[in-house]
């Protein structure tokens, strides 16, 4: 590791550190006026935005980056607008910093409850989606820690863009800019230095790719919030309306190919297999998507490759699905507990014990009845912008918003009370 890289990382650390102190000092309105400011700023010089970016997706061509994580890296002007939304929502949130809950009177006289206050300084981790940058760092904000954003080298110059606006807009409105800092080198061994500086950092929050994600979990000497994949599923069952189950698989497949909550397995009960099947799989097909399926699945839809049992597991993040004919509810509740990853599942029906049984039995971070998949979003969930999607169950589950950024000290009001 070179001995310049951890100097440097090590120095963030410690700024961020030193900032998050201060943020906590200041009046808590300078945090939205600070976002609102960012969001007018990322449109007003989104052109500069863009101007990098084209740099980024440049060099992604050269060096033939996966189609996948090019989707994740590419903006438009929208993109940019989404952005600048994200950051104008999280502004319009409620700021949970200091709320207390739960105060009560013990037979002593003492009042006491629990105050909710930020986790300090979280170091992000990521890869393409230059977004994070900005939603991460708004998030971050507003629960009241500093952030330090480790983007992939494939988006280094569309992370330093975004960056300059929102340090300039911090110092701006009167917060300390090292509330939010960017990892300014490409340099690998910057990764391990920031997992291995606890006395800096308290929460670790890698988003990318699998071997990442493991990488950062096997390395980090700091707590990690994290999900390993989403391999997620939508289960059409016997009582499903057909025709709303077709809408909704469709979304969860083509929308959006490349991110953890689109559905990578597509289960079918076998009693309407037979109407369901032959239309869905033409409209896949004609959007692009390769399927890989079960026998039952290629006597519908003979166009479909044969699927292995490594096709149920996988994580495509991109034009292939995965299909399968199922005996019933209790096969899809089988098949999902032995290959899904815990991230979203749907079940598609009108039967409301089959589906109370969907919610309360499926062990996923989330777990829908009648939604395509892709609806599993902080921004859909009222959030605002979301940090990531996690698949641990501590110490937070699904998307972390505002509220996951936090933690909760025990605060005791009192007036002369001893123990005797």
């Amino acid at each position: 590791m070179s001995d310049d890289v951890t100097a440097y990382v090590h120095e963030l650390g410690r700024t961020a550190r030193a900032a998050a102190r201060d943020l906590n000092r200041r009046d808590p309105g300078l945090k939205d006026r600070a976002l609102l400011a960012t969001a007018d700023a990322l449109e007003a010089e989104a052109a500069a935005v863009l101007e990098a970016n084209a740099e980024d997706l440049e060099r992604a061509s050269d060096e033939d980056l996966d189609p996948a994580l090019v989707d994740r890296l590419e903006l438009s002007e929208g993109r940019v607008a989404t952005m600048a939304d994200g950051l104008r929502q999280v502004a319009g949130l409620p700021d949970p910093v200091g709320a207390i809950d739960g105060l009560a009177t013990r037979p002593s006289g003492i009042q006491v409850g629990r105050m909710r206050v930020p986790l300090g300084v979280i170091g992000i981790i990521y890869e393409s989606r230059p977004n994070v940058t900005a939603d991460a760092a708004a998030l971050c904000l507003k629960s009241g820690n500093a952030a330090i954003l480790r983007g992939g080298r494939e988006a280094l110059a569309t992370n330093r863009a975004i960056s300059r606006i929102m340090r300039r807009v911090l110092e701006e409105t009167g917060l300390p800019p090292g509330v939010v800092s960017v990892v300014d080198t490409p340099d690998r061994a910057a990764v391990g230095a920031l997992l291995g500086m606890p006395e800096h950092v308290d929460v670790i929050i890698p988003r990318g790719g699998k071997g990442l994600i493991e990488r950062v979990a096997a390395e980090s000497r700091i707590p990690v919030i994290k999900h390993l994949e989403g391999n997620c599923h939508t289960y059409v069952d016997g009582g499903a309306d057909l025709g709303k189950a077709a809408e909704v698989a469709f979304n969860a497949k083509t929308q959006r190919l490349g991110t953890c909550n689109t559905m990578e397995t597509l289960l079918v009960d076998t009693t309407v297999a037979g109407d369901f099947l032959p239309g869905l799989g033409r409209r896949l097909r004609d959007a692009g998507i390769e399927l890989r399926g079960c026998e039952g699945t290629r006597e519908l839809v003979p166009e479909a490759e044969a699927a292995t049992e490594a096709d149920w597991d996988t994580e495509y993040l991109g034009p292939t699905l995965a299909v399968r004919v199922v005996d019933g509810f209790e096969a899809a509740l089988e098949h999902i507990a032995a290959h899904g990853s815990g991230h979203t599942d749907v079940i598609c029906t009108e039967h409301y014990s089959r589906a109370r049984r969907f919610l309360r039995e499926v062990d996923s971070a989330s777990v829908m009845v009648n939604a395509s998949s892709r609806v599993a979003d902080g921004y859909e969930y009222g959030l605002g912008a979301e940090i990531g999607i996690s698949t641990d169950k501590l110490h937070a589950r699904g998307p972390v918003g505002l509220e996951g950024l936090t933690t909760q000290k025990f605060v005791v009001l009192g007036d002369g009370q001893v123990r005797s």
